[in-house]
């Protein structure tokens, strides 16, 4: 019963105060909870240049799935969960597949031509198509199996021989599989020039497109002053690692069709897309960015996944052991294990993959950017913002039925 200091017309200018508080706050939702950040800079003296995601998995924990950080205007952010990110990036895929504008090494280097900084649009369409047309599926991929296994035979001779050099027979077989798979290419035991291009090629990427190494992706507009200005050093660089990418991607294409001219090609990715067809000048751009980006992108992370594989049986000999027996059980001591094996090794089959986990290749992998505002567990997410996915955390919990205490050794790359 109602006293008589509260009449039913409080009662419904108190709901309607409560509606109209429910309807600004949706209208004018907050940014994800974050570091606090400093007037005019931001978060800029929060943002880490070393294991970036030792500190994401942090704000994690303080945070929660989704965090916020702001600088210069740039708003970022962290994706800390397997829920948000399939949530998100997959669910809402049309509006959180668009890639940043990348000043130093997307514009100036040219790599915002390769399918990893691609914006999400058309080109970016017909480069999946066309991948996914050569190599889309498991059948597809089996045409490859045989080069695949002579060139991890070359491999082990190698490692046989000369054990002390592994880390160059692991660099030398990636990019070896990886150019004869995409260009047919097959390479020399020594200083390939093909490697050595796409090993240069790699380093400038990853320096170019570092957070915070060059002044220019602060501030855009210095793309458009002369290589002579003072402290525009980085234009140099650029023209130079610009070269060194349009070498990589135009010499092993050029191959391809000059072989294909003269009636030798082999079966590769490129020579597939081009046989019987007169291209436009775009389709030929596809076509050979398209091989590009699988090369350079094969020749890099492979080598550092199979560094893991090596450092895991080192560290973890009764794994090593237990694949080894499940590997002689199978296959016997007579032959190599080739690829009509696979289904029947689950043990092997599972440490590859658990490699892959364990010391993820890219544990935040590429930024995605938003192309127009989302609300998403009633927090903004605005236009324009950098996505980066914590993949190290994701992959680590999976392991893990409940919440761990992270320690900032643990399972660090």
């Amino acid at each position: 019963m109602l006293t008589p200091n509260v009449t039913w017309l409080d009662l419904c200018l108190a709901g309607i105060g409560v509606y109209l508080v429910k309807q600004v706050l949706n209208k004018n939702p907050s940014y994800p909870p974050g570091p606090r950040g400093w007037p005019l800079v931001g978060n800029i003296q929060d943002i880490p240049q070393i294991k970036p995601w030792l500190t994401f998995a942090e704000w994690g924990k303080k945070y929660g799935a989704i965090s916020h950080v702001e600088v210069l205007g740039q708003h970022i952010i962290v994706i800390n969960s397997v829920k948000s990110a399939i949530a998100m990036l997959d669910k809402k895929g049309a509006v959180y597949s668009d890639r940043p504008v990348l000043p130093m090494g997307g514009e100036l280097v040219g790599w915002k031509h390769s399918l990893g900084l691609l914006p999400y649009g058309d080109s970016f369409r017909q480069y999946r198509k066309s991948i996914h047309q050569i190599m889309g599926s498991r059948a597809a991929l089996s045409a490859f199996h045989p080069i695949e296994e002579i060139e991890t035979r070359r491999f082990l001779k190698r490692v046989f021989s000369k054990p002390e050099q592994l880390q160059a027979h692991i660099r030398l077989t990636a990019g070896a599989i990886i150019l004869r798979i995409t260009h047919g290419y097959e390479v020399k035991d020594n200083n390939d020039p093909f490697i050595d291009l796409a090993d240069r090629a790699m380093d400038h990427f990853s320096r170019s497109t570092a957070p915070g190494a060059f002044i220019v992706d602060t501030m855009p507009f210095l793309t458009k002053v002369p290589e002579w200005f003072p402290g525009a050093g980085f234009k140099r660089l650029a023209r130079e690692w610009h070269q060194t990418l349009k070498q990589m991607v135009d010499l092993p294409y050029k191959f391809v069709k000059d072989q294909m001219d003269a009636g030798i090609a082999p079966m590769s990715f490129t020579s597939n897309l081009l046989e019987g067809r007169i291209l436009s000048a775009e389709e030929d751009h596809v076509v050979k960015w398209s091989a590009a980006s699988l090369y350079a992108g094969g020749a890099d992370t492979t080598v550092s996944a199979i560094y893991s594989l090596f450092l895991a049986m080192t560290l973890f000999p009764n794994v090593q052991k237990k694949a080894q027996a499940e590997i002689d059980a199978i296959v016997g001591t007579d032959r190599l294990p080739s690829f009509a094996d696979r289904e029947s090794l689950p043990y092997t089959e599972a440490l590859v993959k658990e490699v892959l986990r364990w010391n993820v290749v890219g544990p935040t992998a590429i930024p995605h950017r938003i192309t127009e505002d989302d609300i998403h567990d009633g927090y903004l997410i605005p236009k324009g913002a950098l996505v980066l996915t914590n993949i190290w955390l994701i992959l680590l919990f999976s392991v893990f039925d409940k919440p761990i205490k992270l320690k900032r050794q643990v399972h660090a790359p």
